[in-house]
């Protein structure tokens, strides 16, 4: 189930679905993209995302799959099998003829294009054409009785090669009654030596003064404007056009009679034709998703039938398409839900790319289980969801006059009543829209009961009593979108373990408000809350200086880190500090290099540490730890 009715329009899954159309060959296609449906099957989906994969390695390696003539002829088909009467015309066999090649091309190809070993390279694709009948005697048929041009061939049958030798004889005969005619009018004084047969409603004739109109035996067939010369088809002309007239009337029936005769050879077969034709359509949509994987450079990740989200460098596709016009890219984001820590509260700064981290999860996830491959690392797992339940924006409308709060309580009420531990929650400034403690205290207690049923979700919030209930809870765990308060500017950056501060204090002193109003808010707030917005800030210092220190240097993780525990020693030694590096257990009391503040190690596994500064847990890595003694 999808929640709300306007999901896909707050995606952008129709803009993707654009996208896509454009890559198509045919309205068979397109029509394809524009059913594309949300998916809770597993095995399903499996086959989709299997079936863009390996059509998308087709298209990187630039194999010769057959790519013209993905025509329509459904209505056709179907037009046929309703009335026995009606038969095909030319246009309708050469495009029935070149399309059914193309179906045909298609199956032989997906069933010889084999690996070195022997076998099938595309299994996938050739399982989807098994079932698929093609229809060889009727590409050989049509054009059999077709040239290049799509018209009937002169020797589609004997008759008709007949009556076209005698067409062309008659109309030979015309020429030469014509050019009679005139030279006998000539010679009579009744026409000038310059005149010439002329063509007039459809008729070959002479033109002749109106005096002398009597003096040529025929059918006038018109006058000038002025009365002055009449036309006259002469007798002998007459009798050779009405010859032709006659066989070009046989011409047209027995015309008639081959198409009948082709269509009549369909008939039989039309129920077996549109399934060919159904699979001509899912191959187009297939090829332009692949295409548009490419475009974003979209890969399958790992796909397991479980609930999870394990994303290396996710990217928002449309953003990324928007930003290359201008040369830059998107931040790609590491998000991660799993059963340990199914619930992620991401906080930080405004515009610091909560939003969008929320946006590019709904957006990635929905269009997996449409079968799309999705803008991640290819070593990243996906799993599959039964549900998703999105909450962003203010969803106030005109017609129910709800308010921002009132409609978020409404989508509220909704999650409750149909969450499970299959569905993914997707709320953006949870809790907000009314007075924060209220706000806040309802947000918790909604945020205990989605973590109690054991659903999944990404959540946004500024509210700190979250980031506290994340910390406590286990199922929950806090994220931060990282913000670099020196150059005042948002890193588009996820980082999981730790929540985020709002900055709020920092931005305002970096936009120039007086000291003495900062240091009364500060007061007014508690030094508590600021002590703890400090150190939020200070972690997010310190995993930039971190980051930045891996991007300086190319040396090994533990070179790297035998220059920090050096760096730390000569610290140490200068401050004579009562630090001592040590080695760290559950339970000890530690620091973090270039941070004041005292933490308790909670948990160790493997590199990472889990510590719990204040009412804060981060994680962080294990060599990073100083011993306090």
């Amino acid at each position: 189930m999808i929640y709300p009715d306007n999901f896909e329009e707050k995606i952008g899954i129709n803009t993707i679905r654009e996208f896509i159309i454009e890559k198509c060959h045919s309205v068979l296609g397109a029509e394809k993209v524009t059913s594309m449906a949300f998916s809770s099957d597993y095995t399903t989906v499996s086959a989709w995302l299997e079936q863009t994969h390996e059509f998308l390695q087709i298209v990187q390696s630039k194999e010769d799959f057959p790519a013209d003539n993905y025509l329509d002829l459904r209505q056709t088909l179907i037009n046929i099998d309703k009335d026995p009467t009606v038969w095909l015309s030319e246009d309708d066999v050469s495009g029935l003829g070149n399309s059914l090649m193309t179906i045909d091309r298609i199956v032989d190809f997906l069933n010889n294009t084999r690996t070195a070993d022997g076998s099938l390279k595309y299994p996938m694709l050739h399982a989807m054409s098994g079932e698929i009948k093609t229809f060889s005697q009727f590409v050989q048929k049509a054009y059999s009785i077709l040239d290049k041009s799509g018209r009937i061939k002169d020797n589609a049958s004997h008759l008709l090669a007949d009556i076209r030798k005698n067409k062309t004889e008659a109309a030979k005969e015309i020429t030469r009654k014509m050019q009679a005619a005139i030279r006998s009018a000539q010679s009579q004084g009744i026409v000038s030596k310059e005149v010439f047969s002329d063509m007039r409603n459809g008729y070959l004739v002479i033109p002749v003064n109106a005096s002398y109109k009597r003096r040529i035996k025929g059918e006038v067939r018109g006058d000038s404007g002025s009365g002055r010369t009449v036309y006259i088809e002469p007798e002998a002309v007459v009798e050779a056009t009405n010859r032709l007239k006659e066989l070009e009337a046989d011409e047209r029936w027995e015309v008639i009679r081959i198409l009948t005769e082709f269509t009549n050879m369909l008939r039989p077969e039309v129920a077996d034709l549109l399934i060919s034709y159904d699979f001509l359509g899912t191959i187009d949509f297939i090829r332009a998703k692949a295409l548009f994987s490419a475009r974003i450079n979209a890969v399958k990740p790992v796909f397991e039938n479980k609930q999870q989200v394990n994303w290396i460098q996710a990217v928002h596709p449309l953003l990324n398409i928007t930003l290359r016009q201008q040369n830059k890219k998107a931040a790609p984001l590491d998000i991660i839900l799993n059963q340990e820590n199914r619930i992620l509260v991401v906080s930080g700064v405004n515009a610091g790319g909560k939003s969008l981290c929320l946006k590019t999860a709904a957006l990635l996830q929905y269009m997996l289980q449409c079968g799309l491959l999705i803008p991640v690392r290819s070593d990243s797992h996906a799993g599959i969801f039964g549900h998703i339940f999105m909450d962003i924006g203010d969803g106030q409308s005109i017609e129910n006059s709800l308010s921002t709060y009132t409609s978020h309580l409404k989508n509220m009420k909704f999650f409750v009543e149909h969450n499970d531990d299959k569905t993914l929650l997707l709320i953006d400034e949870f809790g907000s829209g009314t007075e924060p403690q209220i706000g806040g205290a309802i947000a918790e207690t909604l945020l205990e009961r989605f973590n109690r049923k054991r659903s999944f979700g990404l959540i946004t919030t500024h509210f700190q009593n979250l980031k506290q209930f994340a910390y406590e809870t286990k199922g929950i765990v806090n994220g931060a979108m990282l913000y670099d308060v020196e150059e005042m500017k948002p890193l588009y950056k996820l980082a999981i373990g730790s929540p985020g501060s709002s900055f709020a204090i920092e931005v305002a002193r970096k936009t120039g408000l007086p000291e003495d109003i900062i240091i009364d808010s500060a007061e007014r707030i508690g030094t508590e809350f600021v002590n703890m917005d400090n150190l939020l800030q200070s972690i997010v210092r310190d995993r930039l200086y971190w980051e930045k220190k891996r991007n300086e240097t190319d040396e090994s993780e533990e070179r790297l880190y035998g220059n920090c525990v050096r760096k730390t020693l000569n610290e140490n030694r200068e401050s004579e500090t009562t630090a001592e590096i040590l080695v760290v257990g559950i339970g000890d009391k530690v620091k973090l290099e270039g941070q004041t503040a005292i933490g308790t190690v909670l948990d160790i596994k493997g590199k990472q540490a889990t510590v719990v500064f204040g009412v804060i847990k981060s994680i962080v890595k294990y060599e990073r730890l100083i011993r306090f003694e």
